[in-house]
């Protein structure tokens, strides 16, 4: 029945800091961006290159997202990369903190971990070209 995840929905606390973070540091494609007035909010749709997309939405008092220790819910949103290395480097060259890369004992593929502004927690994860 399900044929992919077409999109994963994040809750921002500072809608230009993110902004800035998912289009030009992670260089996602701006898909739409609205400003719902009744909701004080913006939405803005974002795409990588095969077509997924993340939906930006800010929310003015949105709680803080509970991360350390981890509490049940999404986990985190994973990204699919060709060379680990590279993207670990860009990051790294805009000041984001990237953990150490490691491998998966189950699959073999490297991965790291790093987060967005509000600290969400993202992997790269490394696959064949």
């Amino acid at each position: 029945m399900l044929n992919r995840i077409h999109h994963a929905a994040v809750i921002c606390s500072n809608y230009e800091t993110s902004r800035r973070f998912y289009t030009e540091t992670l260089g996602l494609r701006v898909v739409a961006e609205n400003y719902r007035a009744e909701r004080a909010s913006y939405k803005l749709d974002l795409a990588l290159p095969d077509g997924s997309r993340i939906e930006l939405f800010s929310f003015p008092h949105a709680p803080e997202r509970p991360s350390y220790p981890e509490a049940c819910g999404l986990r985190h949103l994973a990204f699919a990369v060709e060379d680990i290395d590279a993207c670990k480097r860009h990051l790294e060259q805009c000041g984001i903190e990237v953990e150490p890369v490691r491998v998966d004992e189950y699959t073999k593929r490297r991965f790291t971990f790093f987060a967005d502004p509000d600290g969400l927690p993202l992997e790269l994860y490394e696959v064949d070209s």
